[in-house]
């Protein structure tokens, strides 16, 4: 199963893409693990929108959503000129810092892979065999970068 879709570089449409990841999730029997997808996604398209795309309305942001080995994955990319992943290759000790939204990314997703010059990553979240300490880690983090969602 594999959706992909596009959207303007506009804020305002970050629910149509979180409308669009909760369906994705539900047809993939994800249950309540969606609002870890959801969380490390929409924070992907938002840092396409304004740090990779500058919030320009004449430029894209695909998101492509399907199945892998043992789970979902989510790639994102843009239409700006990239930037220098490695350089966030140390994360935020939280994230209230600075790159709050690759820190949720990289907490959220059991991996993450930046291409194209940075402006494509790939957040791949397995299913199965996730361990209850990794668990609490990820509710943890969710319920401080999005404080009513009830993990």
């Amino acid at each position: 199963m594999t959706e992909e879709f596009v959207i303007q570089s506009d804020l305002a449409l970050l629910p149509l893409v979180e409308e669009r990841l909760v369906v994705f999730c539900g047809g993939c029997n994800v249950g309540d693990y969606h609002a870890a997808v959801s969380v490390a996604a929409m924070q992907a398209v938002e840092n396409a929108i304004v740090h990779g795309n500058n919030c320009d309305p004449g430029k894209e942001v695909r998101v492509e959503c399907g199945t892998c080995k043992g789970g979902v994955y989510v790639e994102v990319s843009d239409q700006g000129r990239g930037f220098d992943h490695a350089r966030f290759g140390s994360l935020p000790e939280s994230a209230l810092e600075s790159g709050e939204g690759i820190f949720v990314m990289h907490r959220l997703a059991d991996k993450v892979e930046y291409s194209d010059g940075g402006r494509r990553v790939r957040m791949e979240f397995m299913m199965r065999g996730i361990d209850p300490e990794l668990s609490s880690s990820r509710v943890a983090v969710l319920r401080r970068a999005m404080p009513k969602v009830e993990a």
